[in-house]
């Protein structure tokens, strides 16, 4: 399964459930990043080899337009269900090739 880097605002429930999937989720929390740029992330999770997930669509997608090099960034839209989110998400991973360089969306039902 995937290597996943969750960003501060990635709801923690979603987290443990992409793990119950079988995805390797690391969390800003977990490594003791909170808090930095948004450049940053993207540059840590490229480091470590691992797709950022994140909230924050409107900064994530600017990065992707400026950094083309990283290893995929999946932005979602905000849903209370996260478990659905959880399994959105694990579905986009698994129907894609590969992730490098690329932006995934993944919308809550009814949110395009």
């Amino acid at each position: 399964m995937a290597r996943i880097y969750a960003n501060e605002n990635f709801p923690l429930p979603a987290v443990a459930e992409l793990r119950s999937l079988g995805h390797d989720v690391l969390t800003v929390q977990e490594v003791g990043r909170i808090a930095e740029k948004d450049e940053d992330v993207l540059v840590f999770a490229t480091n470590q080899q691992r797709i950022v997930l994140t909230l924050n669509r409107r900064h994530f997608v600017k990065l992707h337009e400026l950094y083309t090099s990283h290893c995929g960034i999946i932005v979602c839209s905000p849903d209370n269900d996260s478990i659905g989110l959880a399994e959105r998400i694990h579905r986009t991973i698994c129907n894609s090739e590969d992730l490098n360089g690329r932006l995934m969306r993944v919308n809550r039902p009814g949110n395009l």
